[in-house]
């Protein structure tokens, strides 16, 4: 398998090369704004890239997003999205890239997490008048709140409570409507990522809780996600799809 590997100067881009490398794949170019002029396998700008690949594994920044899927679809290669943080323009332009070529978008990259999502929603279907909150805690450098996984856990409670609203960082004087899901986020040291949904009734409390030790898990996470997506027809896939 050949990837052109963006976000290649980032902390995850050098955990996705390590992994790659581990398994025998081929990193055929590296994207990243850091590198001052292209050469030897390395660009700023994925438009530039001239190497042939199999994938795109997208470790960088939401901004760039458009220009990376608006490249896949162009050149019909699998693309895995691992950034976070996009706004509704950049996650159509996704949607948009998905109908020419396979698209994989997930805001957290853990098989982990996927499983905490299906258990999530299990539980939350057996108590349906149960309060849900939602709290991730990341280092203090992550920019976007909530995170990316804490959306994913809202969106598992709305697929079985369709009327659940978003609270994002509860505050003022109001009581707690019944549809609530509050969402808060805590950016501190050196976290990799914790998220905890507490299912909370007037007699007992469920807390489900994922913890990352090291940031190795996302990548090999998406390394998994780029030999799922080789040889997918055109469309939008994550990590549902790949679980099933």
């Amino acid at each position: 398998m050949k990837i052109i590997l963006v976000g290649a100067l980032g902390r995850m881009g050098a955990q996705v090369k390590a992994a790659a490398e581990k398994l025998g794949y081929e990193i055929a170019a590296m994207v990243d704004v850091g590198y001052v002029t292209d050469g030897d396998g390395c660009y700023a700008s994925v438009s530039s890239v001239k190497e042939k690949a199999d994938v795109i594994i997208d470790f960088s920044y939401h901004a760039v997003t458009a220009d990376i899927v608006a490249y896949a679809a162009e050149n019909k290669i699998p693309a895995i999205i691992c950034t976070t943080g996009h706004t509704e323009q950049e996650k159509n332009e996704i949607v948009k890239a998905s109908e020419k070529t396979a698209i994989f978008y997930s805001g957290n990259m853990s098989i982990g997490i996927a499983t905490l999502c299906d258990a999530v929603k299990r539980v939350v279907s057996v108590f349906p008048d149960a309060d849900v909150e939602i709290c991730e805690t990341h280092h203090n450098r992550k920019l976007d709140a909530p995170s990316g996984t804490a959306l994913m856990l809202f969106d598992a409670v709305k697929e079985v409570r369709p009327d659940a609203v978003p609270v994002n960082g509860r505050a003022g004087q109001s009581k707690r409507e019944k549809n609530d899901v509050g969402i808060s986020a805590l950016r501190m040291g050196n976290i990799v990522g914790i998220h905890e949904v507490a299912i909370c009734t007037d007699n007992e409390r469920i807390t489900l809780k994922h913890e990352a030790f090291d940031r190795a898990l996302f990548a090999d996470g998406a390394i998994k996600a780029a030999e799922y997506l080789i040889g997918k027809p055109a469309g939008f896939y994550n990590m549902k799809t790949m679980l099933k």
